[in-house]
């Protein structure tokens, strides 16, 4: 999508990473040293715009494997910050670090495109199923962040990627079944017009879909050091949050 020239350009990608990483620490927040719930449902709404982004990344990238050794670096990096984060050791091989989940997301969209270039619809359908089925148990099996959700959450906007209300009605169907129906979770009952509705915390996902939808291909400031603070701000702040919830 191209720069937006006249009138409301819309959010940049810039302003999207920033808002999906305080989010992120909003529920990491909660998650740790403040434990006021507002955070957590507010932090549900991260992993959907790192998710959009990673789709994004995958189609602007000048270097689709310098891209993905970025994300294998850091994953690498930010195992054991996350490690004890979670775990509060420096190995927890039961749950893998979030940039793990991208890094499957981001094979599984190169192997689908792949596909896609030998212009074969009936072939590209049967690839699409595989490897979201793949992806989605790979996900479970590695007990990487999300699991096999989060997979499926990439793929979601990169097969509906195209800025088409049949793609936001699929967006929100998709990802509204995913994060409401299949994670569930956490949900507070509510009293409307006399009926009990059940609130689940993490369906508050599905708002990210409005700063994804306000974004309009503008970048914004992009160079080596704000990929550097992006990548590195993952592993500092849960390195971070451990050391308080330590002196806490």
């Amino acid at each position: 999508m191209a720069d937006t020239k006249n009138g409301f350009g819309g959010i940049s990608a810039f302003a999207l990473h920033i808002l999906a990483m305080g989010l992120m620490l909003c529920d990491h927040l909660w998650a740790t040293v403040v434990p006021l719930p507002l955070l957590g449902w507010l932090g549900r709404i991260a992993f959907p715009i790192f998710a959009y982004m990673l789709v994004e990344g995958y189609f602007h990238t000048r270097s689709l494997r310098r891209y993905a050794l970025r994300l294998l670096l850091f994953a690498l990096l930010s195992e054991i910050p996350f490690d004890l984060f979670y775990g509060g050791t420096v190995f927890y091989p039961f749950h893998q670090n979030v940039l793990w989940t991208l890094l499957l997301s981001l094979l599984c969209i190169y192997l689908i495109e792949s596909t896609r270039r030998l212009g074969k619809r009936w072939l590209t359908a049967l690839v699409v199923l595989a490897v979201a089925l793949l992806g989605f148990l790979l996900g479970f099996l590695t007990m990487i962040d999300y699991y096999g959700y989060g997979v499926l959450t990439v793929l979601v906007f990169y097969l509906f990627r195209e800025r088409k209300w049949t793609c936001l009605l699929g967006q929100i169907l998709l990802l509204g079944y995913i994060h409401w129906e299949m994670m569930g979770g956490l949900s507070v009952p509510i009293r409307v017009f006399g009926t009990t509705v059940y609130l689940v915390q993490q369906g508050t996902a599905l708002l990210a879909l409005i700063p994804i939808w306000l974004y309009r291909g503008r970048q914004g400031p992009h160079n080596r050091w704000t990929r550097l603070i992006f990548y590195a701000f993952y592993p500092l702040h849960m390195l971070i949050l451990f050391l308080l919830q330590l002196i806490s």
